[in-house]
């Protein structure tokens, strides 16, 4: 005959076998329970991290932007190839700087480039010797090298020949050119072609 069972037992295992303790002794046994594992969580785990790209990464961004990734991909890509860092405080006032150091050159570059075409444009018209043929004609073409030349030896700037857009000059005449010195400046410059 099967012995009596507590309507509440669980699997247990004791040091005394079970049929030398008595059942009752066995049901208030099993009705203590060992304590169960308690686990004290530290703080919610960040699954997300602001970072400032130090490289330009294809199909994530470029160098200088701030976004937000996961931890993962920063943690085991970014981080350990130095292609980010983390956004904090001081990075961000590091960035903040640089940024308005970047604007100061950008606005003086402009200024120099504006103060570069008042000057070619009240210069006059640099003249442009040619050999003449036939009438108004002239033998060959001006270029932008010789525009280039032209500016070097009377000014004294250096200016590059792939700036310069030059109209098609065949005859002898006053033509205009215009020198691209910034993406926002461009200068015009009188050139007056006669015949040698």
């Amino acid at each position: 005959m099967a012995s009596p069972s507590c309507a509440s037992t669980l699997p247990w295992t004791s040091a005394f076998p079970s049929s030398s303790r008595p059942l009752a002794e066995r049901c208030l046994t099993s009705s203590r329970r060992a304590p169960s594992l308690v686990i004290v969580a530290q703080g919610k785990v960040k699954k997300y991290r602001q970072v400032i790209l130090t490289d330009d990464i294809e199909e994530v961004g470029k160098k200088g932007d701030t976004l937000k990734v996961r931890a993962g991909f920063f943690r085991n890509f970014l981080l350990p190839k130095g292609k980010a860092t983390l956004l904090t405080p001081e990075v961000l006032k590091e960035m903040q700087l640089e940024q308005e150091r970047i604007e100061a050159e950008k606005k003086r570059v402009k200024e120099e480039a504006q103060q570069l075409a008042r000057v070619f444009e009240t210069i006059g018209a640099f003249k442009i010797p040619r050999k003449g043929g036939k009438g108004k004609q002239i033998f060959g073409s001006v270029t932008a090298q010789d525009i280039v030349d032209i500016i070097k030896s009377q000014l004294n700037r250096d200016v590059d020949k792939r700036l310069v857009t030059v109209p098609e000059i065949r005859e002898i005449g006053e033509y205009v050119a215009e020198i691209k010195l910034h993406p926002d400046v461009t200068a015009r410059v009188r050139l007056n072609v006669y015949a040698k």
